[in-house]
């Protein structure tokens, strides 16, 4: 039960997020520019580092579910500070990975892994739930 709880609340704060981009994109710098255009042209979108494991853990959930999703690696980046900096202000989290799913913001490495198993993220991506083995 508190899984969905706290998947509910992911979902509401999602739709603060999206509004959060879309004003902050209103004025935003080249870097805020680039982070609402990936996020709003693409299925999925990771903003990871080549070298964290939650990264690793997070990639992994969309290999299993055969999605592709668009990475942004901010450690091979020169404006990859720039970028966080800006996913800090718009999510409120400087952590990565951060998962975006249609435009809207799912969370880090476990909000991600908790969407896979309870199927929420299958449902997202439109997808059909099949029994996959835990990660």
């Amino acid at each position: 039960m508190a899984t969905y709880a706290r998947i509910n609340v992911t979902l509401m704060m999602a739709m603060m997020i999206a509004l959060a981009i879309s004003l902050y994109s209103a004025s935003a710098s080249p870097e805020g520019e680039f982070v609402h255009k990936t996020i709003s042209s693409h299925k999925i979108v990771i903003f990871s580092k080549t070298y964290c494991p939650y990264c690793k853990r997070a990639k992994a959930v969309f290999k299993e579910l055969n999605q592709v999703p668009f990475v942004v690696e901010l450690d091979e980046r020169d404006d990859g500070s720039k970028i966080q900096d800006i996913l800090t202000n718009i999510i409120g989290k400087r952590t990565v990975p951060q998962v975006f799913i249609n435009g809207k913001h799912l969370g880090g490495s476990d909000d991600t892994v908790e969407a896979y198993e309870s199927g929420l993220l299958a449902k997202l991506l439109g997808i059909e739930k099949k029994d996959y083995d835990d990660l």
